[in-house]
Order: structure tokens, then C-alpha cells, then sequence
């Protein structure tokens, strides 16, 4: 059964940082490029980090140099590590394979202030 626990959001100020974990069954994780996605109020939600089993990742323009994203292949967990957030990273954000992302979490809700 496909399912991913995404954690870590909350409240941050402005140029502060956070940690996102999500950990996902083995069935969407093993073996798939893993994203995270980002939905912002009144937005769809996009891709904004993904990373390769190789582990080698990209960006999307609005986080590169500030946000990067991992991954535990033996526990079967992706991480985002945040910093110099600033109010328009304001959303949920969730995880999913990269490629044909299938089953979505929960999510987890970051809140920048100014």
C-alpha cells in the first residue's frame, strides 16, 4: 500500500530554516526519482526539488541556493532543508516520485512571515 508521512513544517520567520522529512512506503520510494512538491495558496502545486537514486538533484529556480533535498535510501526518506525562507515559500508541501507521482499524502504546512 502506497503512503508517505510528510513532517517538520510550522511557522518560520523570514530568513530563518526549517527540515522537512517524509517518510514513504517502499513502493512509491524504492527504485523512483523523489520530488518535493509545493503548494501555494490560490497555486497549483509544482515540483520545486527532486533528486535521482543516484542522488544527484535540481531546483526549481525559486529555491536553488537556499533549499536542497536528500534522500536515505535504507529508510526510505527524503528530506528538504530550508534556509533563508521568505514569505512566498508559504504553503504545503509534499512529497512524491518524481516521475507519474501517484498517491498523495497529507503534506505538511510551512508559514513564512515577514
Amino acid at each position: 500500500q502506497e503512503h508517505a508521512v510528510e513532517s517538520g513544517g510550522g511557522l518560520a520567520q523570514a530568513g530563518g530554516s526549517l527540515r522537512l522529512s517524509c517518510k514513504a512506503s517502499g513502493s512509491i520510494f524504492r527504485g523512483n526519482a523523489m520530488a518535493w512538491y509545493r503548494q501555494a495558496p490560490g497555486k497549483q502545486r509544482e515540483p520545486i526539488a527532486w533528486i535521482f537514486i543516484s542522488g544527484s538533484a535540481d531546483y526549481a529556480d525559486s529555491v536553488k541556493g537556499r533549499f536542497t533535498i536528500s534522500r536515505d535510501n535504507a529508510e526510505n526518506t527524503v528530506y528538504l532543508k530550508m534556509n533563508s525562507l521568505k514569505p512566498e515559500d508559504t504553503g504545503v508541501y509534499y512529497c512524491n516520485k518524481y516521475f507519474h507521482p501517484g498517491y498523495w499524502g497529507q503534506g505538511t504546512q510551512v508559514t513564512v512571515s515577514s
